[in-house]
């Protein structure tokens, strides 16, 4: 399975959503397969690795934010749910659940409802390893400064707006995969 031909598939048209897409996922992508390098004693699978960062934000395009190209009718904090719609009826269960599952550090039922999210109240935190790995290194690229590396402190900023629950996460996978 190619990633790059379903990015192609989803934003036929939309020249300017591709590159936000393809620029975003690949530097994600990267960051996610550098750091499995640095930690054979994971056993990270690198090949799903690459191809769950390639698609972890294909729902974007149906979602309504043109700042960056995307002119669909969803609320943006859909994405993932939307993504992972795409994903299964591509036939790809696993890539799915990693869309579903790049929110923050992951959504609780308790965090959808007390933050009024527009999501039905599931509980969409990353379970495997490589799931944790594509959500921990998506939060370092945003898709409006593509290419530009956060700080950790900036991502830890950026998390605690959602609370202190979001930042503990992500401590622990900072030390478990440390860039």
């Amino acid at each position: 399975m190619d990633p790059i031909l379903l990015i192609d598939k989803y934003t036929e048209g939309n020249a300017e959503l591709r590159n936000v897409l393809f620029v975003h996922s690949k530097m994600v992508a990267d960051m996610a397969l550098r750091i499995a390098d640095r930690h054979p004693e994971l056993n990270i699978d690198k090949e799903f690795v690459y191809e769950g960062a390639m698609l972890h934000d294909i729902g974007i395009v149906k979602t309504d934010a043109p700042g960056i190209h995307c002119h669909g009718t969803e609320h943006y904090l859909r994405h993932g749910l939307l993504g992972g719609e795409i994903l299964r009826a591509e036939g790809l269960q696993k890539h799915a659940r990693v869309a579903e599952r790049h929110t923050g550090t992951g959504l609780t039922p308790e965090s959808i409802i007390s933050l009024g999210l527009p999501l039905p109240p599931l509980d969409l935190r990353p379970e495997s390893v490589e799931e944790q790995l594509i959500c921990y290194a998506d939060k370092f690229y945003s898709k409006t400064n593509l290419e530009q590396e956060k700080s950790v402190e900036k991502v830890r900023r950026s998390l605690l707006r959602f609370g202190e629950e979001g930042v503990v996460v992500f401590d622990k996978w900072h030390e478990m995969f440390g860039v």
